[in-house]
């Protein structure tokens, strides 16, 4: 029944939020916190956090940024896409090409300045990463999955350096955030969804400044240790410690975001 619900709200909201945040677009609308886009955002994935019953429990509110920030989270479900949307402030994505190509959903997306990544092209993804700290440098969040992709459990994977060497870029400091619960929701794979709640643990922010890009396996480790440790010490997931270094030396053009 939740599925269900979730559809319709998806089907029936979509186009009606969808094509005011284009027009905007069109129109020249201006960018903000409390912007057209921003509102889209918002509205959108709350709705569908409600169809599927799903409660969001915020933690350490104190560190969501007033300006901007890169948000370091980890990936299980589509609802963390959801959760996150329905609570950050002024806040974008990095998504995967495909989602572009969807009708009304992908220019809705453009026009609310989500950026959109080309996950096999290196070049595309290098060109994504600097609309992505363009957006940051005038004022917006970013939020980034350095996983790469859905986890089937809630051991944290290891990261890649993609997002960091971006963070390093932007200037902005980094807020590690873990998201609990979205398993339960709907799990990768499934299209099953229950009613349940969605904790965020928003954790002390790490600034990049003094980072250099060949430092950026570092900021790495420092952000993986902190989101690991929060995981053991709320919900019992251990995690080896070397897994973050086990991604250290992998291709860059392996970097993916959400």
């Amino acid at each position: 029944m939740r599925a269900l619900l979730v559809a319709l709200a998806i089907v029936l909201v979509t186009p009606p939020i969808g094509l005011t945040v284009i027009i905007a677009g069109l129109l020249g609308a201006p960018d903000g916190a409390n912007s057209v886009y921003q509102w889209g955002i918002r509205s959108w994935a709350r709705i569908i956090c409600r169809a599927a019953g799903a409660k969001i429990v915020l933690h350490g509110t104190d560190r969501i940024l007033d300006g901007p920030a890169v948000y370091v989270a980890n990936h299980v479900s589509w609802f963390d896409v959801f959760a996150l949307g329905a609570v950050l402030p002024r806040v974008t994505f990095v998504a995967k090409k495909e989602l572009e190509k969807l009708p009304i959903f992908g220019p809705a997306c453009r026009a609310a300045g989500i950026v959109f990544i080309e996950r096999a092209n290196r070049r595309a993804a290098f060109d994504t990463y600097k609309a992505a700290a363009d957006k940051v440098r005038e004022g917006r969040s970013v939020v980034v999955c350095p996983e790469g992709t859905r986890g089937r459990d809630y051991h944290l994977r290891p990261f890649k350096k993609g997002p960091f060497v971006f963070a390093i870029s932007t200037g902005a400091p980094i807020v590690p955030t873990v998201i609990h619960g979205t398993i339960g929701i709907q799990p990768k794979g499934s299209f099953r969804v229950r009613s349940g709640t969605i904790d965020i643990h928003f954790l002390e922010p790490v600034a990049t400044a003094g980072y250099s890009y060949e430092q950026r396996a570092e900021l790495m480790e420092v952000v993986w240790q902190r989101m690991a440790a929060e995981l053991s010490s709320k919900y019992g997931v251990h995690t080896s410690e070397h897994a973050v270094a086990t991604d250290a030396d992998r291709p860059e053009k392996e970097t993916s975001f959400l």
